[in-house]
């Protein structure tokens, strides 16, 4: 049975990165409809892409995304999974960014209809080095309005496949 996948994606060690982890800690008490799969992924990318590739008709995937914004800016972005890559350079365990694990999907014969991203705009990730545990002010601030959004995408969802 297809489903929506929403994804939180991140790294808790690394400051920032922890967003997607945070917003589906938030989705998870939050009565979902029950085609929606919910999921966090951490920085499990390869596991991200074998559930892109299970029935899934759209995914919303949850992620810390530097775009130049103030800090805890919220943006919904479409990505596209763009030219393919060696497959080599796909299977960087350590690299499986959202676009990279879009297009190693692809690559494999599957991928939703739909994908959305949603991004917070980062303040810190931490030391270069050691990272940093827990979010920044501005980013943790973003969590419940993410998670308030995310919500709004799945009913949307849920209405469009309804239709």
């Amino acid at each position: 049975m297809s489903h929506i996948l929403i994804a939180g994606i991140g790294n808790v060690f690394k400051g920032d990165d922890g967003f997607g982890v945070a917003v589906a800690a938030a989705l998870a008490p939050r009565p979902l409809p029950p085609e929606v799969r919910l999921v966090d992924f951490g920085i499990r990318g390869l596991d991200l892409v074998y559930a892109l590739l299970d029935d899934c008709s759209a995914a919303i995937l949850i992620d810390a995304v530097a775009r130049g914004e103030p800090p805890g800016t919220l943006s919904i972005i479409e990505p596209e999974p763009g030219a393919a890559e060696e497959a080599e350079a796909l299977l960087a365990p350590h690299a499986m960014d959202p676009q990279r694990v879009l297009r190693l999907a692809a690559l494999l014969g599957g991928g939703c209809r739909q994908v959305m991203l949603v991004g917070c705009e980062p303040l810190s990730f931490g030391d270069p080095e050691f990272g940093a545990e827990g979010l920044s002010a501005p980013v943790a601030a973003a969590v419940p309005r993410a998670a308030d959004l995310v919500e709004g995408l799945v009913r949307e969802l849920s209405e469009k496949e309804m239709a």
